[in-house]
C-alpha cells in the first residue's frame, strides 16, 4: 500500500494516496497505513487523485477515518476527486458528509478561512 504524507504550511497535513482502487482486496491494507498518519494530526487534506475505483468497503473506509478525525475535533477534506468516483460520492451522497475539494490548494485555502 503506497500512501504517502506531506505537511503543508503549518500544521496541514496532505495524505496522497497512490493507488488504483479502494476496495474490499485491499481495504485492510489502507487502514493500517493511514491510521498512523492521521493519529496525531488534526488537519488532514486526502488526496484521491490517483483513485479510480471505490466500493463500499472503501466508502467505509474513508467513514472510518473521518469519525476518527472528526472524533478529535480535527478536520477532514478530500480533494482530487476522479469523475468516477466524485460521481459515486454523489449518488451515495457522501459529498454532504465529507468535505469536497477540486485540487489540493482549494482544500488547503479552505483550512486558512
Amino acid at each position: 500500500m503506497n500512501i504517502t504524507s506531506t505537511i503543508l504550511q503549518g500544521d496541514v497535513v496532505v495524505i496522497a494516496c497512490q493507488i488504483e482502487n479502494l476496495d474490499a482486496s485491499n481495504v485492510k491494507s489502507f487502514k493500517e497505513a493511514i491510521h498512523p498518519l492521521i493519529k496525531d494530526q488534526n488537519k488532514i487534506i486526502l488526496n484521491l487523485s490517483e483513485i479510480k475505483f471505490i466500493d463500499s468497503s472503501g466508502l467505509g473506509a474513508l467513514i472510518s477515518v473521518l469519525r476518527e478525525v472528526n472524533g478529535r475535533s480535527g478536520n477532514l477534506k478530500l480533494c482530487s476527486l476522479t469523475r468516477a468516483v466524485r460521481a459515486l460520492f454523489e449518488l451515495m451522497r457522501m459529498n454532504r458528509i465529507f468535505n469536497i475539494f477540486e485540487s489540493q490548494d482549494d482544500a488547503l485555502k479552505a483550512f486558512s478561512v
